[in-house]
Formats: C-alpha cells, sequence, structure tokens
C-alpha cells in the first residue's frame, strides 16, 4: 500500500557540499549545499539553488561565481556547522580550521582540504520561490592528488569517503552495485 504525500522535495540523496565564494579574501564566505546538480554535459553546466537571505547570496550574485567543493568524512562537522552559522556573524574559514585558495579561473576560492573542488561561472539566475538557482558553467575542476588512481586516473569515490545529504541526516556512500552499463556489457570469452 502506498500514502500520498503533500509535495516535498524528496529527491534523496544528494550531495553534501561546501559552497565557497568571494572575490578577495576579506569577502571569502562558503555555506552548505545539496541542492545542487549537473545539468549539462557540453558544456559542463550544474547548480546550485541558495535562499536570498543567505550571506553566501549576495556574494556570488555579485562576482557572478562559486566554487562547488564535495566533502567527505573529514569534512563532515565542518560541512554541517557552515550550514547553521552565517558568515554575517563569524569566519567560518578560520573557526572550522580551513584553508581558502583564490580561485584558478573564477573569483571564488576553493577549499584545499576538499577531495574535489568545481570553480563555476553563472550565467543565469532563476529566481524560483523561497530559493533563487545559480546556473552557472563549469569552467575548471581541481582534484586531490591523493584520491587519484595512479592506474586509471580516474577520482576514486571510495577513498574520497564522500558524503550525502539525505533528508536532514549525513551519510558516507556505500558499497558499489555495478558501473554504467554494467548489465549490458559483454563478458569476454575465454
Amino acid at each position: 500500500m502506498k500514502q500520498n504525500w503533500r509535495p516535498g522535495t524528496m529527491i534523496y540523496p544528494l550531495p553534501a557540499l561546501l559552497v565557497s565564494c568571494g572575490a578577495t579574501p576579506d569577502e571569502y564566505n562558503m555555506l552548505t549545499a545539496a541542492w545542487t546538480g549537473t545539468i549539462c554535459s557540453d558544456p559542463a553546466m550544474c547548480y546550485v539553488s541558495i535562499r536570498p537571505e543567505r550571506h553566501s547570496h549576495a556574494i556570488i550574485e555579485k562576482n557572478m561565481a562559486f566554487t562547488l567543493n564535495l566533502t567527505n568524512r573529514a569534512l563532515a562537522r565542518a560541512t554541517d556547522w557552515c550550514g547553521v552559522r552565517s558568515g554575517r556573524d563569524c569566519n567560518k574559514w578560520k573557526e572550522m580550521n580551513l584553508t581558502p585558495v583564490k580561485g584558478r579561473t573564477v573569483d571564488a576560492p576553493y577549499i584545499e582540504e576538499a577531495p574535489l573542488s568545481i570553480e563555476c561561472r553563472v550565467r543565469d539566475i532563476m529566481r524560483l520561490g523561497t530559493h533563487d538557482m545559480f546556473i552557472a558553467e563549469v569552467t575548471n575542476v581541481i582534484a586531490d592528488e591523493r584520491y587519484i588512481n595512479p592506474e586509471t586516473g580516474s577520482l576514486d569515490l571510495k577513498q574520497a569517503d564522500l558524503i550525502t545529504y539525505c533528508h536532514g541526516h549525513y551519510y558516507t556512500l556505500g558499497e558499489e552495485l555495478g558501473h554504467f552499463g554494467w548489465t549490458v556489457r559483454k563478458k569476454n570469452k575465454k
């Protein structure tokens, strides 16, 4: 038997990200976001949705840039803390002992401790209601070499120990069930 619920945001799990912003060290800030995702492959594009009252919203709108920083078990406390504190009231970088690094292609820093950072240039802002969606083109991806498989050159997500957000809770990723196309892959004949 199934129940009908009122309309809501029940698409889970989502990435638990730290979004960093600011063109200069005196305006650097970060916030936690889960309303994010990929929207196009070529050109590579993504989005993040942020409430207008959030301190970072005005910074991103002014500079038209942000960086999505994937988080892992080591960043779990910072991820939660940065979601419940405002950069208006404190320096999140100092409080969480994180290192901002000047963006390579955009006016937004990335987090040195993040396993993967995605620099983004805002192309459009959609005013949706409780959130504004910043639609952006990916301009650069910065991967921590500790999490790159030396044999394949790919990011080893299992080793990175990424975390997700699911209906008010944080989780690590679980067991791999397969890879894209595994159900139709032809087996080698011996």
